[in-house]
């Protein structure tokens, strides 16, 4: 299981050079919300000691049974219940997780309690005022909670389409947004908990915007030329953003 997605990619990329460029080859990482498991597996594969944590017994079982790697394991517990393991970790990643959390603060009150006051916490979410957010996530959750005729509708087209709900990144079964990040607040949410961001980019624009992204999935060329794209863009018009955060 990798990512084939150039956004996806894009975002492993910059995860992995955040992490080589920060921590020894030996250092200990995090995974928090770690799906499937594609990243822990990846950072393993360099060398990395990865602990992945996830709260889908799916979406561990997953990771567990694509794992060959005995500097990698995953387990299914809450983030909150390693708080009992204080200073340990030199990387933690939570990469697409924050927006389905109801309380990110809680999380990232523990990645503080977890994290050596040298190391890096990775942050990627989407923008929550980006093209995604706006014309898709929003109005389909809004639709899914009216459960009319046309929320039915749309699944069975969807299901028609080969759509299955879930992602290479996580099998779980609920993958609502429940937060809808723009710069600012995650930059007010990071100094809330002690943190500060030292790193901040884009990930693509329009490539996951219906019905462009009919045409982009099947075009690897326009992935690329939209995440190039959306690194010359204002922040506020991309679809994703990569952080990088660390202690203050």
């Amino acid at each position: 299981m990798v990512y084939e997605r150039i956004v996806d990619k894009k975002r492993l990329d910059f995860i992995v050079n955040a992490v080589k460029a920060a921590i020894p080859l030996s250092g200990m990482v995090l995974d928090i919300g770690c799906g499937n498991g594609i990243i822990s597996r990846h950072l393993g594969s360099l060398g990395f000691a990865v602990t992945g944590v996830d709260i889908s017994d799916k979406a561990i079982a997953i990771a567990r049974q694509h794992n060959r790697l005995s500097n990698v394991s995953f387990k299914v517990i809450p983030a909150e219940a390693l708080v009992a393991d204080p200073d340990r970790y030199d990387a933690i990643i939570c990469s697409e997780t924050l927006e389905h959390l109801d309380h990110p603060g809680g999380l990232l009150t523990t990645a503080h309690a977890l994290l050596k006051n040298n190391g890096i916490l990775i942050v990627t979410v989407p923008n929550g005022r980006g093209p995604r957010e706006l014309l898709v996530t929003r109005p389909i959750q809004w639709l899914r909670q009216k459960d009319n005729w046309v929320w039915k509708l749309m699944q069975r087209i969807k299901r028609s389409m080969g759509y299955t709900g879930t992602t290479v990144q996580s099998a779980a079964d609920d993958l609502s947004h429940r937060q809808f990040f723009t710069k600012s607040a995650l930059e007010r949410l990071a100094g809330d908990h002690h943190f500060r961001i030292v790193d901040f980019r884009n990930a693509n624009f329009l490539e996951q915007v219906f019905p462009f992204s009919l045409i982009a999935k099947r075009s690897l060329l326009i992935q690329k030329a939209d995440c190039a794209l959306a690194d010359r863009l204002p922040h506020s018009f991309s679809s994703g953003f990569m952080c990088v955060w660390r202690k203050k």
